[in-house]
């Protein structure tokens, strides 16, 4: 299956290990850093190239794109979109610009459209937009559920819940770190390369196949990794 990313970082995060995990997907992700809803409708307005096209979480050409190029690229089956990491616990942030990204999306592909859940911040992050949270990453995380909850219901799109299987796999041993466990994230807020990406990527993967990497299928797992397994077997889909 085909799959095209209208994101930024946070879908660059999501989806740089996801091939590694399957070979049933073909993963392709449109990125500005920082991109909003807003963003995205005004580039789409100007039919602006301000896109570089990534493939496992790197540049692919060095000719930038538009996304009306990438929509007409391929026969995609799904398209995912999202709102900034910042907004995406505030609901008035994703409109109107959501509904016209659907409106012009469905103008040039049939795929099935998918909201991508980001993730809160980590304790003491110094991002910005922190502060719309009270610094807060318990805060963030309900905020973005009960945001991307009202969305899905709203516009009748389904969730990939990266954000809720982040913030579950915080509350166990190794990634607690509150208490001395791993963050989950390298800088405040992206995912570390290691098991937050991998995370994310394994929820895509239950996501779209139905199955849990075979990297999992190991009686001889990690502490770390068998806690990732905990939670992708809870997560929804």
């Amino acid at each position: 299956m085909k799959i095209l990313c209208i994101g930024n970082s946070f879908s660059q995060d999501s989806t740089a290990l996801l091939q590694l995990l399957t070979d049933k997907i073909t993963v392709r992700n449109l990125y500005i850093g920082g991109c909003s809803l807003d963003m995205h409708v005004a580039n789409i307005e100007n039919d602006a190239a301000k896109y570089e096209l990534q493939e496992n979480g790197e540049k692919m050409q060095n000719a930038l794109v538009s996304i009306k190029e990438a929509l007409i690229s391929d026969k995609w089956d799904y398209i995912t979109v999202q709102q900034v990491s910042g907004r995406s616990g505030v609901y008035d942030s994703f409109y109107p610009y959501l509904v016209e990204l659907l409106d012009y999306v469905r103008k040039y592909s049939d795929a099935e459209i998918v909201l991508h859940e980001t993730w809160s911040y980590e304790i003491g992050s110094g991002h910005p937009d922190f502060v719309t949270y009270n610094s807060d990453r318990e805060q963030m995380a309900q905020a973005i559920k009960e945001t991307y909850e009202k969305v899905s219901a709203k516009e009748n799109l389904r969730i990939i819940r990266v954000g809720e299987a982040v913030q579950n796999l915080r509350a166990k041993p190794s990634f607690d770190y509150k208490n001395g466990g791993l963050s989950l994230n390298r800088d405040g807020f992206h995912l570390s390369l290691s098991y937050g990406r991998l995370l994310a990527a394994s929820v895509w993967c239950k996501f779209f196949t139905g199955e849990i990497p075979q990297c999992f299928n190991n009686e001889n797992l990690s502490q770390p990794m068998r806690e990732i397994l905990e939670v992708l077997n809870i997560v929804k889909q």
